[in-house]
This record gives C-alpha cells, sequence and structure tokens, in this order.
C-alpha cells in the first residue's frame, strides 16, 4: 500500500516536471515569435470599406526599444511614437501597456495596384481581384528630397540588386565605390522595384530602423519582409500612384473617422526627439464634411479641430454611426 502511494506519488511528480518543462519551452517558444517581424497586414475590403484594420495593445517587455517594436507589428517607428506620447521611446517601462496604431483610413485614390500616401507614411497595394488590400509601413526621402507625385508604373523587378550612387548622393558622400555589391552594405536591401521615374525605386533597406522615418533621397524603403512579399506579388506593368493626402477619413461601423497625420517637419522633430512645432493640417473640414456627405450635421467639430491640431495620425471619431434606416441609405 505505501510502495502503491509511492509509485503514484512519483507519476505524478514525474508528470509536474514533465508539465514545467513542457510550459518552460512554451514560454521560450512564444517569446521567440514575439520577437520575429509581423506579416504585412492583409485585409479583405469590401468596395464601398474606408477602415481597415484596429488599434492593438501591447505589453512592453524588459530591453523592448520602439524600432523593434514598431517592426514587430509592421508599423512605422513615428507612427508608433505619435500614438504613445511621453512614452521613453529607447528605454520604455517594462510592464507598461502602448498603442499599435494598426487602424488604417484608405487614401483618396482608385484601388488599383500601388497606392502610396506619403503623409500616411503607407504603401497600400490592391490585387487585381479587388476584394482585399496590403499594408505597408515606409520610410521616405530627407527634408528636400522628396518622392515624385502622381502616377507611373513599375518598369522592372530586380532581386539582389547593386546599387549606383547617383551624382546626388555621391555629391555627399564622394567616398563611395562606383558599384556596391549586394549584400549587408548595400542600401537597396535585398529586392528593388524600379519605377518609371528614373533613378525612382521602391526597395528593401539594410537599415530597416529607418522605415517610417526620413531617411532616403526620395525612394520608398520597405522592411525587408514587406518588399519581398510585394515584389512577389506584384508584376511589371503595375500601376503606382503617389498622393500627399494628409488626412484621410471614412465610415466605420461605429462612427465616422478621421486620421490626419504630422507634416514631414513634425516627423524630423519627433525623430531627434524634440518638441514638436505645432501646425494643423490643411483642408481637414472639407475633407470630413465630404466623407459624412448627407450626414455632416451629426460632425463633432471640436473633435475634428482637435484632430487637426494634435496630428498623431490616431483615428479620431467625429460622428456617430448613422441610424440604421438612415445608414442603410448611405
Amino acid at each position: 500500500m505505501i510502495w502503491a502511494r509511492s509509485q503514484g506519488s512519483g507519476r505524478g511528480c514525474e508528470v509536474a516536471r514533465q508539465w514545467s518543462r513542457w510550459c518552460a519551452a512554451a514560454i521560450v517558444l512564444i517569446s521567440a515569435l514575439a520577437a520575429l517581424p509581423a506579416a504585412a497586414a492583409e485585409y479583405a475590403l469590401a468596395p464601398d470599406q474606408k477602415v481597415i484594420g484596429e488599434l492593438g495593445r501591447y505589453v512592453v517587455r524588459q530591453g523592448d526599444l520602439f524600432p523593434d517594436i514598431a517592426r514587430r507589428f509592421d508599423v512605422g517607428y513615428t507612427a508608433l511614437v505619435a500614438a504613445n506620447p511621453g512614452v521613453d521611446t529607447w528605454a520604455p517601462t517594462a510592464g507598461r501597456e502602448i498603442t499599435i496604431p494598426s487602424l488604417h483610413i484608405l487614401p483618396d485614390a482608385p484601388r488599383q495596384g500601388i497606392v502610396v500616401n506619403l503623409a500616411q507614411w503607407r504603401l497600400f497595394y490592391f490585387p487585381p481581384s479587388g476584394d482585399r488590400v496590403d499594408t505597408y509601413p515606409l520610410g521616405l526621402g530627407i527634408i528636400g528630397r522628396k518622392t515624385p507625385l502622381g502616377t507611373t508604373r513599375v518598369v522592372g523587378k530586380e532581386a539582389n540588386p547593386a546599387w549606383y550612387p547617383p551624382p546626388s548622393i555621391r555629391a555627399e558622400r564622394p567616398e563611395l565605390p562606383a558599384m556596391v555589391p549586394p549584400g549587408p552594405q548595400n542600401p537597396l536591401g535585398a529586392f528593388a522595384v524600379h519605377l518609371g521615374w528614373k533613378n525612382y525605386r521602391i526597395h528593401g533597406t539594410n537599415k530597416p530602423d529607418g522605415v517610417g522615418r526620413n531617411v532616403s533621397h526620395g525612394c520608398i524603403r520597405l522592411y525587408p519582409e514587406d518588399i519581398e512579399k510585394l515584389f512577389n506579388a506584384i508584376a511589371v506593368g503595375t500601376p503606382v500612384r503617389v498622393v500627399d493626402q494628409p488626412a484621410t477619413a471614412g465610415w466605420a461601423r461605429d462612427g465616422l473617422y478621421v486620421e490626419v497625420y504630422p507634416s514631414k517637419p513634425q516627423v524630423e522633430e519627433i525623430d531627434i526627439e524634440r518638441p514638436v512645432t505645432p501646425g494643423p493640417a490643411q483642408g481637414v473640414d472639407g475633407l470630413v464634411t465630404a466623407a459624412a456627405g448627407r450626414y455632416a450635421g451629426m460632425i463633432d467639430w471640436g473633435a475634428v479641430r482637435h484632430a487637426s491640431q494634435q496630428r498623431t495620425g490616431m483615428p479620431v471619431r467625429v460622428a456617430p454611426r448613422p441610424p440604421a434606416s438612415l445608414a442603410a441609405e448611405r
């Protein structure tokens, strides 16, 4: 009897030890998965849908840095900082909950091919099927180096591209070689998408911390995992449209939302951790009025002004959802 109890106790201890080892392994696996970059956001898209994604929450872990968190959740550095004012980006307090700005309002542009909204610091890809959209954060040109506006197309795709520094960059860095081969020193990363505009590309980067910042000379940079997905999804001839819309607005299930994005100088101030100079965006009132349509009388103009002044890029609800009977007519 004593032996039986001891045997049962031994089995129980062994089960407990196995369970403990399994739990420890699971924790390690979950931690490892959490440290990996997230896949690019892909959303089903209805014909009249303007708002995609949802805001996320994340509890900071010991040793986290904002550039790492931004990449993990496929958002840009500046967008993450603007969504979490007052948080130390280089030493955030472990255990603090932060907002992941992963709700996006589509820019006002045809849903064909690639659409880049410079002010939003995001690229949207609308596949030919027309029933979904992929979206990626991006890095853009430094002050004075702006990506062209307008329409072009993809004229070439190149894996493991060599980089030939153009005259504008060579003037700043004469020590550069005539050609930088593929590899860790190549700023184009592993994939380059050539556009119809000479010397402009959508490409990867060897410095992913620059995504969401003013870093390039006008090219559009994506996280390495994002450019690989886009590169494999698009074909030569894909249309590309670049717009600069400082605010976007659209209806969601619970109301009308607007997002007003930081200006390029404000992005620079955020990047160097200086107080952001106030500067309300222009045209937000007209944008919201147009989006509201026949329900413009429901707009909370105080909320609109606040969003325009703060320019955090975060979604702000500026009108409630219309009654069901009216919404059906909308």
